[in-house]
């Protein structure tokens, strides 16, 4: 497998033209990586030579989302970010995705950044939907695990098989679309609007980082539209929590006050419970003010809790 570099991210120049006066980053190059027939983005921080760990995006994401966390590091760390398939600057399919070729593309993404031993994985949403599955499979691969405000789906009640094949064969008859902006700030401004406790300074990073121009000049998410077509198949939850039995390595799962997991659960403390139960070594924090995307909201809370559990095993 080949790896390419590219330029260093986090240029000042990206963040002139009238936008908030930027934030100072820890710088992040590119490099590309073959994965599996496609090109991967992957986005690395910090020195070679430091212990290494890899952050997993979620939904409707990609690699610099973690980039507030990386700046309250307090020690120095190797951090690996891929932009997942369909996200960022990885490629793009411009059809339905098939859920199980997360956990294949990250299998390669390991064996070619960390070749020997097992990794510490972070993972928020669904980088942490793979990340949990994944450690359950491999458990020799896995030395720390961290869950970022996920605990599995609830699925609606409706949702049988009919429903998600339907549902699914009605979505291919046109291409999806996603939401666009007129320029990067009406994009932050956006972004602030949904997310009342992004700064502008953040807001605007984002918009820059996770956004790009399309082809008539407006800003979108850098993720592929057929992201939002729903899965023909029905989630079942059993099947995770059988593959999260398996996980042998100590768990950290960091909840949101306001976010997916305590929304979806907090009304139902025994199916919380029973989820939880699935994990051999496992500890729950739960960050303060802050919803789904806690690496935003909170990014210093995020970054000393982390430490202090990466820490245990830092070599």
């Amino acid at each position: 497998m080949n790896t390419n570099p590219i330029v260093p991210e986090n240029d000042p120049a990206r963040m002139s033209d009238g936008a908030p006066e930027a934030l100072p980053h820890k710088p992040s190059s590119l490099e590309r990586v073959a994965v599996r027939g496609l090109t991967y983005t992957v986005r690395r921080w910090g020195p070679a030579d430091a212990p290494q760990v890899f952050l997993l995006h979620g939904w409707m994401d990609s690699s610099p989302t973690f980039q507030f966390v990386v700046d309250a590091l307090r020690r120095d760390w190797q951090v690996t970010a891929p932009d997942w398939r369909g996200f960022g600057g990885s490629t793009w399919l411009g059809h339905s995705y098939w859920f199980p070729d997360y956990y294949a593309d990250l299998e390669v993404l390991l064996a070619h950044y960390a070749p020997e031993g097992p990794v510490r994985l972070v993972g928020h949403s669904m980088g942490a939907a793979v990340a949990g599955v994944y450690a359950g499979l491999r458990p020799e691969r896995v030395s720390q695990l961290v869950m970022m405000d996920f605990l599995g789906l609830k699925p609606p009640p409706e949702a049988d098989s009919p429903f998600q094949l339907r549902k699914w064969l009605d979505a291919q008859a046109a291409a999806p679309r996603l939401p666009t902006h007129a320029d990067h700030a009406a994009f932050a401004r956006r972004l602030r609007t949904v997310n009342p406790r992004l700064s502008a300074a953040r807001a605007d990073f984002l918009a820059r980082h996770v956004g790009r121009a399309a082809a008539d000049g407006r800003v979108e998410m850098a993720c592929d539209p057929w992201h939002k077509v729903s899965s023909p198949f029905v989630y079942r939850i059993e099947d995770v929590m059988a593959c999260w039995r398996q996980v042998r390595a100590p768990t950290l799962m960091l909840f949101a006050e306001h976010g997916y997991v305590n929304d979806r659960l907090a009304d139902d403390p025994d199916e919380l419970q029973r989820r939880l139960g699935c994990f051999a070594d496992v500890r729950v924090i739960t960050i303060a003010d802050a919803g789904h995307n806690l690496q935003h909201d909170q990014p210093e809370q995020v970054a000393a809790v982390l430490e202090d559990f990466l820490c245990g095993d830092a070599s």
